[in-house]
């Protein structure tokens, strides 16, 4: 079996000399660590782990342009599906931050400087939930591969379920009532775990299925673009699109006071003509 690539690391401070103080202590703390530079506020933090992909990275919370907390939900929502979500450490000189970000699913949290004794105990947390990852990831795709491999070979694929409803009013759930919801006036689908939150001008419901099962199953989804991976909005409901300095997009939409998030791989759609 081929040895596993060394894991590579983004570093974002805004300090010079606290940027170099800490990738020093790395260096040395985790000597196979590739160590990918230092983004110097957080629009190019989020620039520089969206193009490399990095599986560390080390935010210091308060940066211009972004905050840290804000770098980590804005990589989070346009990481690659086929990349692994990468393991955050925040860095700060305050700790009165550190309930937000385990929030956002934090490994560790260094207050600064950080120390040698402190970093070692950090660089052990990374390289056992790495550790962790690699061992669950091997057996589940060996497998995936020989399942594949033996449905492809002595089965032929399954017919898709004609029988299946088609929707034209969703029966979604707000508390203990139960709305019924013509799919027309429904302003976008923002999937959540286990649910599919339905939004409209007349408030929020839930409803029990996959966005992906849900949108197969309404009979006419001609309306409704994707501008996510977790949400689909109606198109007849948007207003305008705001394009901010990293180049993310915004939709207002009718019937919705707050804004919706595009990701970057549907930013297309909305590029002036």
């Amino acid at each position: 079996m081929s040895e596993a690539p060394a894991p590579r690391a983004l570093i974002a401070e805004d300090e010079p000399l606290l940027a170099r103080t800490l990738s020093r202590l790395l260096s040395e703390a985790w000597p196979g660590l590739q160590l990918l530079g230092v983004a110097t506020d957080g629009l190019q933090a989020i620039e520089l782990g969206l193009a490399h992909t990095p599986e560390l990275l080390f935010l210091d919370i308060q940066m211009p342009g972004r905050s840290g907390l804000e770098v980590a939900e804005a990589l989070a929502d346009d990481w690659p599906d086929d990349r692994p979500q990468p393991l955050f450490v925040f860095v700060t000189a305050h700790d009165g931050f550190a309930l937000q970000a385990f929030e956002r699913a934090a490994v560790d949290y260094l207050l600064k400087p950080a120390t040698p004794e402190r970093l070692a105990l950090c660089v052990q947390r990374l390289q056992q939930r790495l550790a962790e990852r690699c061992a669950a990831a091997a057996p589940a795709l060996d497998a995936r591969a020989a399942l594949m491999q033996r449905v492809q070979s002595l089965a032929p694929a399954p017919a898709p379920e004609a029988d299946a409803e088609r929707i034209k009013i969703l029966r979604a759930g707000v508390g203990n009532t139960v709305r019924m919801i013509p799919v027309s006036e429904v302003i976008c689908f923002e999937a959540t775990e286990k649910y599919v939150n339905v939004v409209t001008a007349h408030g929020e419901a839930l409803v029990r299925m996959s966005l992906r099962e849900l949108m197969a199953r309404i009979e006419d989804a001609s309306d409704f673009q994707q501008i996510h991976r977790s949400v689909v909005v109606n198109t007849r409901c948007i207003l305008s699109a705001t394009r901010d300095e990293i180049g993310h997009y915004s939709l207002s939409l009718r019937g919705l006071e707050r804004p919706v998030k595009v990701s970057r791989a549907f930013g297309y759609l909305f590029r002036p003509m």
